[in-house]
């Protein structure tokens, strides 16, 4: 495939909604982070460099998950062929997908119970499924009709199979047999009956008169006249190249890549404490895709000693299955409810298994990102195992790292101050105060909160600001005395996040009760008081009283108030794990830079007016420049 269409399928695929939902102009989004060789990038880097530069973070590639398609149920089967997408849900409905744009283009529906497995025929005009409502149903992709059903189980269909000559369906299910059927006439050839159910059948893609099946976790193979061999190994799962040269079977923690013609094992490798479940080719045999809980791991097996290539982690669910629609696109079904698209090939992140007795450590996630362009230069991430890392601003490279006590701490953030790198994290009721570089506790502050939502330091250094579910709190970071505390009414919900502009606190609220015209006044308010006027009374710098704010939106009240600092106008993002909206010309509110999917969701950012840079779970920092046109 040509650069130009691989480059316009990925625009495509990643901005979607964004290119269905509005006007042209959303397409500039992708291009100033495209690749370096991209068609895109390359015809358009003169127009949009000025705008938008990437320091550190997506230049050396697309996102790694280009779209995220959510299902009105459970997914538990899978099939592609070629840009289509077959998923069966829990809920009987067959969806069919475009691969391409993951928009649904037709519904198959005829089952009364959930769909466990799919399979196309090699020319896509028919599909067959199986299901928990003990038959097997051939459709007619055109048409949307079932074509024929096939009724002999006794017990739930677990998997489907068909022959490469395409006469003869094979079926699995935990009635302990394989039944082999006419595709043609819908009749029973042959019975197979095994001591346990049936986990997986699957024909041989080169040899049509023989299948392979997983039962009682172990791997056997048949003949279409009905015989039954020895088994052939341990497994729990088999699934064949497609060109049926190689197939791979998953036993517990090891996978295993074994010759077709041979039947021997030609390389493996070793999960170490990670349990797998899904295993399959991709299109030119040079990587594996294995799933294993929530996580899916990209292994190059083209040497006997396969390397592990990325990790892609995203859903919330157990990923039942995946299928490869590109050797570079990975699609991934998830109990999560969602079908997600995913690039291979284009992590920035080590590749690392998330088990701690595996491969390799994950990589911490960052807990907060501290902003620091006015003088120092620097952003500052502070990670979950008690890392904290300074970043040159300009480069985008660790200047320097650092190892604090902090042990998965609840929240925590790290500044620099008069050459003082100073930390604070929370963990069980305790507030701790460090100095990094000297690698020394300063103090511990007792705190009868048993939740906070936020810790900041304050512009000078000498003070840590609290969100707590009823209250933002000072403490004076060299005595650890309290300083200054505001209440916050019943009626008012605080999100969880506090943007600092010196000894000025601003933070966001909902209303709880409806006690006033949300026609009128917009579903919350930001507010902002100033803790360096009085260090015992703090004054208040923007409306308490609900019934005075002015009547606009918190977006318009951010870009329009001159007493409030537009420093992390990108807001609430933390603990609720919203979307980063897109970054706004401030004079006209138009949206002129979005985020790729991939990145939408950072543990958390900061902004300035000129630097965006924002931290994420998988432990990468992303700093992006922008020019005048924000200002």
């Amino acid at each position: 495939m040509c650069q130009w269409t691989t480059d316009s399928r990925r625009l495509i695929l990643e901005h979607f909604d964004m290119i269905y939902s509005s006007t042209s102009y959303i397409y500039c989004f992708a291009l100033p982070i495209s690749p370096p060789s991209s068609w895109l990038h390359q015809y358009y880097n003169a127009d949009f460099s000025q705008d938008v530069g990437v320091v550190k973070g997506v230049s050396v590639g697309w996102g790694t998950c280009l779209r995220t398609v959510p299902l009105s149920g459970t997914p538990w089967a899978l099939a592609f062929w070629k840009d289509t997408i077959a998923v069966g849900l829990d809920s009987d409905p067959i969806i069919i997908f475009s691969a391409i744009t993951g928009v649904q283009v037709a519904i198959l529906s005829g089952h009364i119970d959930l769909v466990t497995s799919l399979v196309f025929l090699p020319d896509g005009t028919s599909l067959v499924s199986g299901s928990n409502d003990r038959t097997i149903k051939l459709w007619d992709t055109q048409t949307g009709g079932v074509v024929m059903t096939f009724l002999g189980h006794t017990d739930s269909v677990g998997s489907v199979s068909i022959s490469p000559d395409c006469t003869t369906i094979a079926s699995g299910s935990w009635d302990k047999t394989i039944r082999l059927w006419d595709i043609q006439t819908g009749e029973c050839h042959h019975t197979i009956t095994q001591k346990d159910g049936l986990v997986n059948v699957c024909f041989i893609p080169l040899d049509p008169t023989h299948l392979m099946s997983v039962s009682g976790q172990q791997i056997w193979q048949s003949d279409t006249g009905g015989q039954q061999t020895v088994p052939l190994c341990d497994g729990k799962s088999i699934t064949f190249s497609l060109d049926g040269t190689l197939f791979v079977i998953c036993n517990e923690t090891v996978v295993e890549v074994w010759s077709s013609d041979s039947k021997e094992v030609v390389t493996k490798f070793n999960m170490g404490n990670v349990l797998v479940g899904r295993c399959c080719f991709s299109p030119d045999n040079r990587v594996i895709a294995v799933a294993a809980v929530f996580t899916i791991y990209i292994w190059d097996i083209t040497s006997s000693d396969p390397h592990l290539l990325e990790t892609f982690s995203g859903h919330s669910g157990h990923v039942h299955s995946v299928a490869f629609s590109s050797p570079t696109s990975l699609i991934s079904i998830s109990f999560d409810k969602s079908v997600k698209f995913w690039q291979i090939g284009t992590s920035s992140t080590d590749p690392v298994l998330t088990d701690p007795g595996s491969i390799s450590p994950a990589p911490a996630p960052i807990k907060s990102i501290t902003l620091q362009t006015k003088d120092d230069g620097i952003a500052i991430s502070s990670h979950s195992d008690g890392v904290v890392r300074i970043w040159d601003i300009l480069t985008g490279l660790c200047k320097a790292s650092f190892q604090t006590s902090a042990k998965n701490p609840h929240q925590m953030v790290t500044q620099l101050t008069n050459g003082r790198l100073i930390s604070v994290w929370y963990r069980n009721k305790k507030i701790y105060i460090w100095d990094a570089k000297k690698g020394e506790l300063l103090r511990t502050v007792d705190t009868s909160s048993s939740k906070i939502k936020d810790l900041r330091i304050s512009g000078d250094g000498s003070k840590v600001f609290c969100l707590g579910e009823r209250y933002i709190q000072a403490w004076s970071i060299w005595t650890g005395d309290i300083v200054g505390k505001v209440k916050v009414r019943q009626y008012l919900s605080p999100e969880p996040l506090l943007a600092i502009d010196g000894q000025k606190v601003w933070t966001r609220f909902h209303f709880m009760e409806p006690i006033m015209d949300f026609t009128a006044l917009g579903p919350g308010s930001t507010m902002g008081w100033d803790f360096g006027a009085l260090d015992s009374s703090p004054v208040e710098l923007s409306n308490t009283s609900p019934v005075e704010l002015p009547s606009t939106s918190p977006v318009e009240l951010l870009s329009t108030s001159q007493s409030r600092p537009h420093l992390d106008f990108i807001g609430g993002i933390r603990t609720e794990r919203r979307f980063l909206p897109g970054i706004q010309d401030t004079a006209t509110g138009r949206v002129v830079f979005q985020l790729p999917v991939r990145l939408e969701r950072p543990s958390d950012a900061q902004w300035d007016g000129q630097y965006l840079v924002a931290g994420y779970d998988s432990g990468e920092v992303l700093i992006l420049k922008c020019s005048h046109i924000f200002h």
